[in-house]
Order: structure tokens, then C-alpha cells, then sequence
């Protein structure tokens, strides 16, 4: 059995990892911590867990998670969560790290989206990105795993094969992405409380959403080849899910089949990755794994549009799976319903 701790049990990616957990045949869920912390059960936290399980959430050192986990799934925001991971990681215990703090290739980079000095810099670059279908064998022996973002996994899934190929020109990517308001997490603010969100739809961080430059360095790292990329989220009234709708010029002589058999190729044996002839929904894919990408072209512009569940396939999801691999387990155990 896989011991497993969950760090920050409090908000939507914790919930959605722990319920994946509890269907995974070789997982034991032995330790959980927040910062409100009181002795209650992970159940008085989430309802929805009553009768499942009845762990205590703990205010635990990392040495105690040390001791008594194999991997620990470390859900606090960013900033918050290198501090703690790099200690976790001193006590011979592996982490995937559902935040954005490990996600880039240089503290530079980091510090100019983020705001702040990395406080674990030398791990920045070193650290293998949680997307199996392109970082896969980088995942099998890792200490320490960088979940991807879920407006990222939307994005860079249907991109980076086109890339690798040179099917597609680097220099005008448009990515157009809409999320439900879960995506912002379950810290209440003013702009995703009810009234504010129900019955609008808004753009929002332009130019500025930091999920960005992961999408041009994780595409880069992956193909060489940095794209510049115009990248605009829109929060739109539901709970989950994301749709991306990506515009790129295709090179010369390219035709959307070929898009579509080069995407088709590429992800022919993974199995979360569906090349639709239809066009992707959110709700095809709500509470599951997959990623749902289709191929349009219209006026010389190659469309792609993919969809997928931003607190599965673009959260907890990506971090069972990468524990998967990371522990020799069969890849989909915990992530089919």
C-alpha cells in the first residue's frame, strides 16, 4: 500500500484527490493537515466524505509526514507551499506539489509572474512537470513532482505535438480559455461569490494571468521551440471545467488532417487523451481524466478546442496519475468513475 498524506485538506483540489484516493486499490490515506486544524475528522471538513473516511486532520511537521507517508500531495497555494515541500522532501519522502511554485524554469522567471523571490530556487528547472503524456520517464523516479496548471494542461496538451512537429507557426498562438468559477479556488472572494459570477461572463487577469509563461515554457521545454503565445481566461458561471479554444497559423502546405492524424498519432496510447471528431464539451468530461481535443480550420487558421475537468485532469487528477507512475501502479487505478 502507497501511504499517502494530503497538506492543505481544505480546499477543491484536496477534496477532489482525497475521493480519488478512496477508489485507488493500493492507497492508504494516513495522514491530513491544515492550518485550521481543530481535531475534527476530514469528514466534519467535507460532508460529502461522511461514512468514507474518518482520518483527523492534524497540524503535522513535515518530519511527522516524513515518518509516516510515502508521497505526500501538497495542496497549499503558492509561495506557501516550497517552504514546506523542501523540508518534506529531507525526510525521504516524495511530494507532488499541486502548486504553481515549481512549475517554472528559472527563479527569474518566477519572480517576475509571481512577485517574489523563490524561496527553493535550485529546484526551479529540475523539477519534472506532472503532464504524463510528454514527461513521462522523467516521472517514474521523482522526488518531487510539479502538478501542471489546469488553463496550462488545456493548452499545452493540444500544442505541443503540432510544435514538436512543425505543423504549426510559433509566432501568433491565440489560446482563448473559459473556466468555471471553481478554478479560482475556495478562498471566498468578491469577485466569485454568487451574485458577482451567476448570470455574467468576464474576462479577466489580460495579459497578466501567470498561467502564461507556463504555457510558453513548458511547450518550450518539451519542444525546443518557445512560442509566443496571447493567452485570455474568462470565468463563466458554473462550478468546473475549462474550454480552450486555440487559433494558430499552420505552416506551409499543413492541413487540418494532418493537425488531426499528427494529434491522433501522438496520442494514440495514452489513455486520457481523446481525439474527437465532435466538438468538445465541458460536461464530457466533467469528473474524469480525460482531455477531449478537436481539430477546425477556418480562413487559414488551424482551430483546436480542447475541454477537460480543471479540478481533475487539470488538478488532482494529473497528481494520482503521476503517482501512478511514479510507484509502477496501472496508470488509470482511482481515475475512471
Amino acid at each position: 500500500m502507497i501511504k499517502v498524506g494530503i497538506v492543505g485538506c481544505s480546499g477543491y483540489t484536496a477534496i477532489e484527490a482525497i475521493k480519488l484516493l478512496l477508489r485507488h486499490p493500493n492507497v492508504q490515506i494516513v495522514a491530513a493537515t491544515s492550518r485550521q486544524a481543530d481535531g475534527s475528522t476530514i469528514c466534519c471538513m467535507h460532508p460529502q466524505l461522511t461514512g468514507r473516511i474518518n482520518l483527523v486532520v492534524e497540524d503535522l511537521t513535515p518530519q511527522q509526514l516524513g515518518e509516516r507517508c510515502d508521497v505526500v500531495f501538497c495542496c497549499l497555494p503558492h509561495a506557501a507551499s516550497a517552504p514546506i515541500v523542501s523540508e518534506i522532501l529531507t525526510h525521504n519522502c516524495r511530494v507532488i506539489d499541486l502548486s504553481a511554485d515549481y512549475r517554472l524554469s528559472t527563479p527569474k522567471l518566477y519572480e517576475k509572474w509571481y512577485g517574489n523571490a523563490h524561496p527553493d530556487p535550485g529546484r526551479l528547472g529540475q523539477t519534472p512537470y506532472g503532464l504524463p503524456e510528454l514527461f513521462r520517464e522523467e516521472l517514474r523516479d521523482a522526488q518531487l513532482v510539479a502538478n501542471p496548471g489546469c488553463y496550462p494542461s488545456s493548452a499545452i496538451l493540444p500544442l505541443a505535438p503540432l510544435i514538436q512537429e512543425g505543423l504549426i507557426e510559433t509566432a501568433s498562438i491565440i489560446v482563448d480559455s473559459k473556466s468555471g468559477a471553481s478554478g479560482a479556488g475556495r478562498s471566498p472572494k468578491v469577485g466569485n461569490i454568487y451574485s458577482e459570477v451567476n448570470e455574467s461572463f468576464s474576462a479577466y487577469a489580460v495579459g497578466t494571468h501567470r498561467h502564461q509563461p507556463e504555457i510558453v515554457d513548458i511547450v518550450g521545454r518539451f519542444t525546443g521551440t518557445e512560442p509566443q503565445v496571447v493567452f485570455t481566461p474568462h470565468l463563466v458561471p458554473m462550478d468546473r471545467g475549462i474550454l480552450s479554444t486555440i487559433y494558430a497559423r499552420p505552416t506551409a502546405g499543413v492541413t487540418a488532417n494532418q493537425v488531426r492524424e499528427c494529434l491522433n498519432t501522438f496520442y494514440d496510447r495514452e489513455p486520457f487523451v481523446r481525439i474527437t471528431a465532435h466538438l468538445p464539451l465541458t460536461k464530457f468530461v466533467s469528473g474524469t481524466n480525460y482531455c477531449d481535443i478537436s481539430v477546425r480550420e477556418n480562413g487559414g487558421w488551424i482551430i483546436l478546442l480542447s475541454a477537460l475537468d480543471n479540478l481533475i485532469k487539470g488538478a488532482s487528477g494529473a497528481a494520482v496519475q503521476c503517482m501512478n507512475i511514479m510507484y509502477g501502479q496501472e496508470e488509470k487505478h482511482g481515475l475512471h468513475p
